[in-house]
């Protein structure tokens, strides 16, 4: 199919199983379906663009919104249209739709309470668990907002412990801010002394790289133990409280290794998904 030109979209909506397999109980879709995996073989084999040139650098979500709304008349000639789509059961249709009303206005009460109720609409319809569950999931944000209750960091103590050096500085390199960094250049050493090993880190052009030998001339050497740096990551301490307490020691700036931290963002577990 992908060879006839057909897009992923268009893939998923016309590929099925002959009927010998389309009513074998275990080839039912209650988990994965066909129309959902289908995308992900023809992203494997020829990547996001469809070779459409006009999806090729599309406005981002926010800004086409606004664009989609005032082409099709304004907000209120869109739900009207959209109300009455939803009133002859094409859900699918004016969800498309209503999204650019909530993303072009994230305060419109009636654009999003229509786009729940077609979320809903088609989680009853869905025979995959984890369609349901989607589309019951966007339905509670646009009606309740993103969750405000604590979650389980996917950072767990036992993941944390058993992550090596390396994969803790990784980690990190992921958690640099890359335009805050920017301009930065901080040069540190890491001493594990219960390891018996030394790292250098490197933050320049906005990148942290790091290696397992000492750095020349670093702003500052850390010494610690892989505890401390586990307490570190889990935000049971910061790197000063860390430092106060005599858990680690800094030889050199020590300002510099507090600008490091400093330069980490924090990954939320909840965000925005459905609404911008």
């Amino acid at each position: 199919m992908m060879n006839t030109g057909l897009t992923g979209e268009e893939i998923a909506e016309e590929i099925t199983f002959p009927d010998e397999l389309e009513d074998f109980w275990p080839n039912r879709g209650y988990y994965g379906t066909v129309k959902h995996n289908s995308r992900a073989v023809y992203q494997r084999y020829l990547g996001w663009y469809t070779g459409n040139p006009a999806d090729l650098d599309v406005l981002p979500p926010v800004a086409a919104a606004k664009k989609y709304v005032e082409y099709m008349g304004g907000e209120a000639e869109v739900l009207k249209r959209a109300k009455a789509d939803y009133d002859k059961g094409e859900y699918r249709w004016a969800a498309m739709v209503l999204k650019h009303i909530v993303f072009a206005n994230p305060d419109s009460v009636n654009g999003k309470n229509l786009l729940a109720d077609a979320f809903e609409q088609m989680a009853y319809q869905a025979e995959s668990g984890p369609w349901r569950s989607v589309y019951l999931q966007g339905a509670n944000e646009l009606r309740n907002g993103v969750p405000n209750v604590e979650a389980a960091s996917a950072a767990s103590p036992d993941t944390i412990a058993a992550m090596p050096p390396e994969m803790v500085f990784d980690y990190l390199s992921v958690r640099l801010n890359g335009p805050k960094a920017a301009g930065k250049d901080i040069r540190l050493n890491w001493t594990f002394s219960d390891l018996g090993k030394t790292y250098g880190l490197h933050v320049l052009n906005g990148v942290l790289n790091h290696r397992e030998k000492p750095l020349p001339d670093p702003n500052a050497t850390v010494t610690l133990t892989k505890q401390a740096m586990n307490e570190i990551q889990l935000g049971k301490v910061t790197i000063d409280q860390a430092v106060g307490n005599g858990s680690v020691r800094v030889s050199g700036n020590q300002g510099s290794v507090t600008e490091f931290f400093g330069l980490l963002d924090d990954f939320p577990f909840w965000f925005n998904i459905v609404t911008p």
